[in-house]
């Protein structure tokens, strides 16, 4: 258990963490010379038991809320301190509300310098501490009256501790390896060690990483956690860790940054959906807000875009979207503290709901249905995140299948536990490569169906045609589809015998593209020029001049033939029989295994053709998505396209 303390300055918090653990968490010189704690301190205890215990003790003064809100990022415990003699102030107040932002909703609460005032003084702030507390978790919390100077109630004080620790159960470890950074400092003989506390999964010594924003990967050469040495740490452990690899030193990482498992991607997002809270004595928050944001130990300015209208008020939450002025790492359910744009008051907090916002439509009601999923998924169940609801929405608002690996990233789960997830909600997981998409039963059925319209439609409009090319079917049918999974899509209907392939063609099997007899006796006539020089084929005209016939009659035939896949439109007045097409792609081929691309002078002499033929042929394979020009080289990216 991490108990981190909350409170207004020179209430005590300090000596109280000392009296509690022998342990002094001020480690500056100024902060032991002035008597005033500035940065986070941590304590860990020795204990006998089987169980452990950390306190994390947080500057009061308000000059320093931005450090008290790093430490505080990783406590799910709260010991709120209140000096008897001042009372509760403005910093116990704002703490308070930045634990309840966060979620914390755990604490005890400690009544301090109680032997420097009168037993009537102690009851006045005991009646401002249980005000001060009415309707919050803390509500019904025991009151511990205590002296630091003294010892008074230390002991039972320790003890609700003690046995709060012995009780707690372990967090469930939940997805990647996630860690906020408060400190990053070398250490002779080790190196790097950053340190902060594990948001989520787990981490062992040996373990790779990466760094954030510096997008770096390191490997974990040692780590402690709760202040010893150990060889694993997992979700809520306040860990250390001794960071090694190539260019990782002190200089590419900074209190804000985020250590991440390799498997996480670390996108830069500058725009992030919210759930937004305005807090009840904040002002009223107008659209388009300069603001400033707590994440972790992130601290960043941003911008407030208001989604559900154009003023938020006091007490009141929205839907809203924050555009940052420098990237940020956040997954769904990351809390943020907001702070006024002068940076003086906390004015309320967010959650973390979606960082894979869209470019239009962020307040249709699609998106906002999406988006009030994600805040139901982490608000509506007290054991964590559930992923059930947005996931059903998903594949609801996405007839094109959600995109698992999108989802992933912004959810913290692997691909393949997501895709697991979907699958016992019924839907079908299709995967290729980089690519991963779930589809409910109906909305695959309709793409199913749908496919099967368009194919039929064109074969109306195009009888002459062989069938339809699978890009453009795809285009047609769902062009934000990737080529990979549509063509796992079509599988099915192919081996169900509903769809017939013919080269890149697909057609309805008892669809019969054929020319007309005129077209086919002109065709007989033209095939034999075509086949006699196969790599550059006469031009129409120049097969106009050979039979002796009607120049559009040649062009109507030709491009009939085109359809019906017997020769390829390879330039204007250029055509290419199928077969010819096909050899020149495998000598492309060839061409790269043996030479690692297609270039135009080896191209030309294979095929014994001249240089300006030459560049045309491989203008159209790059044209029709088969290669790709890469300065003077042609690389084969679709090899199976033919296939």
């Amino acid at each position: 258990m991490i108990v981190g303390t909350a409170g207004h300055v020179d209430h005590g918090k300090t000596a109280l963490i000392h009296s509690l653990t022998g342990i002094s968490t001020d480690r500056l010189s100024e902060e032991q010379a002035r008597g005033l704690t500035i940065e986070a301190g941590y304590a860990y205890p020795e204990l006998s038991d089987d169980f452990e215990l950390g306190f994390i003790d947080v500057p009061g003064h308000e000059r320093f809320i931005h450090n008290m809100l790093s430490g505080v990022a990783g406590i799910d415990t709260m010991l709120l301190v209140v000096a008897a003699d001042d009372g509760v102030m403005p910093q116990t107040r704002e703490h308070l509300q930045i634990l309840r932002l966060l979620g914390i909703d755990r604490g005890v609460v400690a009544l301090t310098k109680c032997d420097l005032v009168e037993p009537q003084r102690l009851l006045e702030v005991r009646a401002e501490i249980e005000a001060l507390l009415a309707g919050s978790p803390l509500e019904a919390s025991t009151i511990f009256e205590v002296s630091s100077r003294t010892g008074e109630g230390i002991t039972a004080l320790k003890d609700e501790l003690w046995q709060r620790a012995r009780a707690i159960d372990s967090e469930v470890a939940q997805g990647n390896f996630r860690m906020a950074v408060d400190r990053a400092f070398t250490k002779t003989g080790s190196g790097l060690v950053v340190t902060g506390t594990v948001v989520a999964g787990e981490i062992s010594v040996g373990d790779n990483v990466r760094l954030f924003p510096s997008d770096r990967d390191a490997r974990v050469r040692g780590l402690r956690r709760q202040g010893r040495v150990a060889e694993h740490a997992r979700q809520g452990d306040r860990l250390a860790l001794n960071l090694a690899g190539s260019g990782i030193d002190r200089e590419i990482v900074q209190r804000g940054d985020w250590v991440v498992a390799q498997a996480l991607p670390t996108p830069s997002l500058t725009r992030v959906d919210i759930a937004l809270e305005l807090l009840e004595d904040a002002p009223p928050l107008n659209h388009w807000s300069g603001v400033h944001l707590h994440l972790g130990a992130s601290h960043v300015t941003g911008r407030i875009s208001l989604l559900e209208g154009q003023q938020l008020l006091p007490g009141e939450r929205m839907l809203a979207q924050m555009i940052l002025e420098s990237p940020l790492h956040a997954c769904l359910g990351d809390r943020v503290i907001v702070r006024d744009h002068g940076a003086r008051h906390t004015i309320g907090g967010a959650i973390v709901l979606d960082g894979a916002t869209p470019r239009r439509g962020q307040r249709s009601p699609a998106r906002l249905q999406w988006l009030e999923s994600c805040r139901q998924a982490v608000t509506g169940s007290a054991d964590g995140i559930s992923l059930a609801e947005p996931l059903k929405v998903a594949l609801t608002l996405r007839p094109d299948g959600p995109d698992v690996y999108g989802l992933a990233r912004n959810f913290n789960r692997t691909p393949a536990s997501l895709g697991r997830e979907f699958e016992a909600l019924g839907a079908r997981v299709i995967s290729a490569g980089q690519e991963m998409r779930a589809f409910s039963p109906e909305s695959l059925e309709s793409l199913r169906v749908r496919i099967l319209e368009v194919v039929t439609e064109n074969h109306e409009r195009e009888p002459a045609m062989l069938g339809t090319e699978r890009e453009r079917l795809r285009r047609q049918v769902m062009p934000g589809l990737p080529s990979a999974l549509f063509r796992q899509i079509l599988q099915p209907l192919m081996t169900a015998g509903m769809l017939k392939q013919h080269g890149p063609f697909l057609s309805l099997p008892e669809h019969q593209a054929a020319l007309s007899e005129d077209e086919e006796a002109l065709w007989q006539q033209i095939e034999p020029h075509l086949a006699a020089a196969p790599f550059d084929p006469p031009r129409v005209r120049d097969v106009v001049g050979l039979e002796n016939i009607d120049e559009a009659k040649v062009r109507q035939v030709l491009t009939s033939a085109a359809r019906l896949g017997r020769v390829y439109h390879v330039r204007r007045d250029h055509f290419f029989l199928s077969h010819s097409v096909f050899d020149m792609a495998s000598m492309i081929q060839q061409l790269e295994a043996e030479q690692g691309a297609a270039r135009v002078a080896s191209f030309r002499d294979r095929l014994g053709i001249g240089r300006k033929l030459a560049v045309m042929i491989l203008e159209f394979f790059d044209r029709i998505g088969y290669t790709r020009r890469v300065r003077d080289d042609h690389v084969v990216r679709q090899a199976d396209m033919w296939h």
